[in-house]
């Protein structure tokens, strides 16, 4: 498909690098129900183990190494977030644009026909007075 022939989302698209790619993929995974639910059936099991745990509790209450493990996972999401946001802006101002290049160009074919009908108006009332004008001769 040629440039030309794509839409703006279509050319967006196919302007995205990899790590743009992964970041809206990520972005898109954490802000899901899906990965909500999985991370808090984790947490849930996590702290079961930790309670029940005859032997060798590894992260006893106060959970200190699962709140670094929320910490890490934030400090990288919010970034990777922020990026796909960006891109989400990135994607509005196109399509933005798009719609009033479709807007201008909608507004000149609709300034045309008005031209043409009224052309073709004055056409009809010119006809209908040579009739009125003949009429008026016989």
């Amino acid at each position: 498909m040629s440039n030309n022939k794509k839409n703006w989302y279509q050319r967006h698209i196919d302007s995205m690098n990899f790590g743009q790619r992964l970041a809206d993929s990520v972005a898109a995974g954490m802000g899901s129900w899906r990965f909500i639910i999985i991370q808090t059936l984790i947490v849930a099991l996590w702290m079961a183990l930790n309670v029940v745990a005859f032997i060798g509790h590894w992260d006893p209450y106060p959970y200190i190494l699962l709140n670094l493990l929320f910490s890490t996972q934030a400090a990288y999401a919010a970034p990777i977030i922020m990026m796909a946001q960006n891109r989400q802006n990135e994607r509005d101002r196109a399509q933005a644009n798009e719609d009033f290049r479709t807007n201008v160009e909608a507004k000149k074919e609709i300034e045309e026909l008005q031209l043409r009908l009224n052309a073709i108006e004055v056409d009809k009332l010119d006809r209908i007075l040579a009739l009125l004008e003949k009429m008026d001769k016989e």
